[in-house]
């Protein structure tokens, strides 16, 4: 048997490193669309951006470590076409890969403003090279606004406002993250961002983009009010890249659409940010964009190939540091929740807080307590998990 893997990143990789334990020797093709050998996502809002790591210190594995793996790591070349019947990808550059399975790993794309595309001072993280061009980007007499109230947007307001670089944080939510959080959890992070110095400017969507003398000169807001801005990082979510499987035989609806064995076709299967599968524990579709499920979708989809025939059930989990907060998040959680302290105190910056639903527990916030968030994870998965919750 052959396995073509496509996408170089987390997911990729996982799914090569669990092919191999399990004592797959067959062919294994890995397809990037970046030069780059596989590296992390999670730190190049944080330390890259920071200029605390080199790109070197986010790769997830030296060369000896990929080399060891026996796998042919086809690099800058993007796909642009696949058949799902015959399983054969199509590249950029006119190559034409099969295998008996395939695994779809792209994950996901920025979404841009209007005018974006182009303008100089404008950007997006995604990808490494995306890191250091914002970075080269930022000195303490530009003025930055971050468009992007969720995760990567407050994670990149609070590393640029820890390179002494005045930040303004725009966003429709009324509070950072509050549609994951809640208005508890929220406000901690918001009122933690205002004493470090980030200007928020939320309640309030970001519509479009200002610009003078060829560059970015501002950020416009809903309210016909105008942010000014030298450097603008355009951060308000990423969508599923699978523009390119249009016509391949594979249904795409706000992802990859699989069966509860993240199988999207017959020997086509799909793991990490882009694969939206079928969660037997909670009855429902269910897309999950962090680093954890991409490695541990990837062993589930590496046993699969193997014939396990296994359902993939996590317990939803993520997790986000920003200034001196280390906050890790297991379950689902709503804004509409009932949340309690379960340990320790607010006050001091560390504690558990619960989140229910309907009397049933579906998720847990750790906030700097990430031992005591996770030994909880069973309440959740006998509540959340057991049915919709």
């Amino acid at each position: 048997m052959s396995v073509l893997i496509v996408g170089a990143s987390a997911a990729g990789l996982a799914t090569v490193e669990a092919l191999r334990r399990r004592g797959y020797d067959g062919r294994v093709a890995v397809l990037g669309a970046e030069a780059h050998l596989p590296y992390d996502r999670p730190p190049l809002s944080k330390q890259v951006l920071a200029g605390d790591w080199t790109p070197a210190q986010a790769s997830l594995r030296t060369p000896a470590a990929l080399s060891a793996l026996d796998a042919e790591f086809v690099l800058a070349d993007s796909a642009t076409r696949l058949d799902a019947g015959t399983r054969t990808v199509h590249t950029l550059s006119g190559r034409t890969l099969t295998a008996e399975a395939v695994v779809l790993a792209t994950g996901l794309r920025p979404r841009t403003l209007p005018g974006q595309l182009g303008l100089p001072g404008v950007h997006v993280l995604r990808t490494l090279d995306d890191a250091l061009a914002l970075r080269a980007d930022l000195t303490p007499d530009r003025r930055v606004v971050v468009v992007g109230d969720g995760v990567l947007g407050a994670e990149i307001a609070a590393t640029v406002t820890g390179l002494g670089v005045p930040v303004t944080l725009a966003g429709p939510q009324p509070a950072p993250l509050a549609y994951q959080f809640g208005p508890f959890a929220a406000g901690l992070l918001a009122d933690l961002h205002t004493a470090r110095g980030v200007g928020l400017r939320l309640g309030a969507a970001v519509t479009g983009l200002t610009e003078a003398d060829g560059r970015v000169a501002g950020v416009r807001l809903a309210t016909g009010e105008v942010l000014p801005a030298d450097v603008v990082v355009v951060a308000f979510g990423a969508a599923p890249a699978t523009e390119w499987l249009s016509g391949s035989g594979v249904l795409c609806d706000n992802g990859v659409v699989c069966d509860s064995r993240c199988r999207a076709a017959e020997g086509i299967y799909a793991a990490g940010d882009v694969a939206r599968w079928h969660h037997e524990g909670l009855d429902a579709l269910l897309r999950l964009e962090n680093r954890t499920n991409a490695t541990e979708q990837a062993v589930a989809v590496a046993g699969n190939i193997l014939g396990d025939d296994r359902p993939y059930t996590p317990v939803p989990y993520f997790w986000t540091h920003q200034f001196d907060a280390r906050i890790h998040v297991h379950g689902r959680l709503s804004a509409d929740a009932d949340v309690s302290i379960v340990e320790g105190d607010v006050r001091a910056g560390r504690f558990v807080a619960q989140y229910r639903r309907g009397g049933a527990v579906t998720g847990v916030l750790g906030w700097n307590m990430p031992k005591q968030a996770r030994l909880r994870r069973p309440e959740i998965a006998g509540a959340a998990l057991a049915g919709r919750g």
